[in-house]
């Protein structure tokens, strides 16, 4: 839960900082640039989506793969949400697509079922 938290607010402060540079700031008399530092997120068995951006998730997928398989971790659980199923979709192209990726499931109900997806890694 901690760990969430955290990719929260860092999503959070990448956010603020895009406002930023795109002059959407709250008035204010002396806006102060914000100085984002980069943060160590934990590689688990499982991450969660919801707090990236759609434009992130490429990336996020197969760099979290590779740290995965760095870390002898091959099977993990993306936690993507059920909403419309675009999420998922997207997700499941990225994984036929990965060449670290020997399968890839929809997680059994005790583990999200269509919430979520169950990828085993080539080892």
């Amino acid at each position: 839960m901690k760990e969430n938290q955290e990719q929260v607010k860092a999503v959070r402060q990448r956010r603020s900082q895009r406002r930023s540079e795109k002059g959407d700031m709250a008035e204010t008399d002396n806006p102060q640039p914000i100085e984002l530092k980069p943060v160590q997120v934990p590689i688990e068995d499982f991450l969660d989506l919801h707090t990236f951006l759609p434009k992130e998730i490429p990336s996020l997928l197969q760099d979290y793969l590779e740290a995965c398989r760095e870390r002898h971790i091959y099977q993990v659980r993306i936690i993507h949400g059920k909403g419309t199923g675009v999420l998922r979709e997207r997700v499941h192209s990225i994984l036929k697509a990965s060449p670290l990726v020997q399968s890839f499931s929809l997680a059994p109900p005790e583990a999200g079922f269509w919430g979520a997806t169950i990828v085993v890694l080539k080892r």
